[in-house]
């Protein structure tokens, strides 16, 4: 007998996905699994339409299905016609991972206002225009995944206090949203990493081993392992889970 998936057969076959700030790193991982798993997925980007477009290239040369809408998550007009767009492109809406972020690291006497708008702007403001957008949109029984930090629960070296803030105030929208969506059958849940070989923090780079050095495992994570999880959130199984801020960070914050 043949046991090969089919598409029908897959977890999230006939779902529909968006990904924010996909075009690489850990977005583009998960877009990349939800995609694996059955998904249509669109993705937004900023400012890389040729990483994006790969992206896209990569998920439909496997056989699934995707689309790259560009939206600056500081942009909150633009990232309401993302979701309107995936909406009315793809047919619909399921599954919300608000992946897009920022990360400025300064001392607070030092920190710009700029900086501090832009983390804001990105980091939580980004998130609520695209979480209220969707849940108008939303089908019963979807799935908003936020992508916070280990931050909002652990913060061991100075300078990142703004960070930690907008990290700690996705966990606290998450619980909040579990209530105003848990009649539908939606489940918010807030995946908190701790250090993952990404772009924006190398495996590599000139803080890796001060990381290194605060994790039980020794190690960064891998995107997709990251990945791994948002897709289980997503899935069936994960019906009973919601208002959960669920740590995959290595035993950074044991």
């Amino acid at each position: 007998m043949n046991t090969t998936n089919t598409s029908s057969s897959l977890k999230l076959a006939g779902k529909v996905a968006l990904v924010t700030g996909a075009s690489r790193g850990l977005g583009a991982a998960i877009a990349r699994r939800l995609a694996a798993d059955g998904a249509t997925v669109a993705i937004t980007y900023s400012s890389s339409p040729a990483k994006a477009d790969e992206v896209v290239q990569s998920i439909q040369a496997a056989g699934g299905k995707a689309l790259a809408i560009k939206a600056d998550a500081a942009d909150a007009q633009a990232v309401r016609a993302a979701v309107r767009q995936t909406v009315t492109t793809l047919g619909g809406i399921d599954i919300l991972v608000n992946n897009a972020g920022v990360l400025a690291m300064a001392p607070i006497d030092q920190f710009t206002d700029a900086d501090y708008e832009r983390s804001i702007a990105v980091n939580v403001t980004g998130v609520f225009v695209a979480t209220q957008e969707a849940s108008r949109h939303m089908r019963e029984g979807g799935r908003i995944i936020h992508i916070g930090s280990v931050n909002s629960d652990v913060m061991p070296f100075a300078g990142g206090s703004v960070y930690a803030l907008t990290k700690g105030a996705i966990a606290s929208f998450t619980r909040g949203l579990a209530r105003d969506l848990g009649a539908r059958k939606i489940t918010v849940n807030n995946v908190q990493p701790g250090p993952v070989d990404t772009d924006m923090n190398p495996a590599n780079g000139p803080f890796a081993d001060t990381l290194r050095a605060h994790m039980a495992l020794g190690r960064y994570g891998q995107p997709e392992e990251i990945a791994g999880f948002v897709a289980y959130l997503a899935s069936p199984e994960a019906g009973y889970i919601t208002g959960a801020n669920l740590l995959a960070d290595g035993g950074f914050a044991a």
